[in-house]
């Protein structure tokens, strides 16, 4: 990944969550710790690549923690850094201003 920095405020938020899939990869990680196969699950649509590829970053930025286990089958499991849970405010406040635009349809 490039670095990237920007004196935006904005932009350096959007930098860390934009896109398509990283917001609902937040979503399901808040409840707990998940494996690879329960985020593909929980997120209709994304391929295997891009969950990889967006874990990837996610992790590279501070936001997610992965833990491998030693045992066969391999075992990964996901979860929130403290810097990860720290957006869950940011994401209520974006869900909220949803259903209020799907209620208001």
């Amino acid at each position: 990944m490039k670095a990237h920095r920007s004196d935006c405020p904005y932009e350096s938020t959007l930098r860390v969550i934009g896109g398509r899939w990283k917001i609902l990869i937040l979503r399901e990680l808040f409840p707990g710790v998940r494996r690879f196969g329960q985020l593909a699950k929980g997120i209709r649509g994304i391929s295997q690549r891009m969950l990889t590829q967006e874990l990837r970053e996610l992790e590279e930025d501070g936001i997610v923690r992965r833990k491998v286990f030693a045992q066969i089958p391999p075992r990964v499991d996901y979860s929130l850094t403290p810097l990860g849970r720290s957006l869950k405010p940011i994401l209520e406040a974006m869900e909220r201003w949803g259903l209020r635009q799907i209620a208001s349809r």
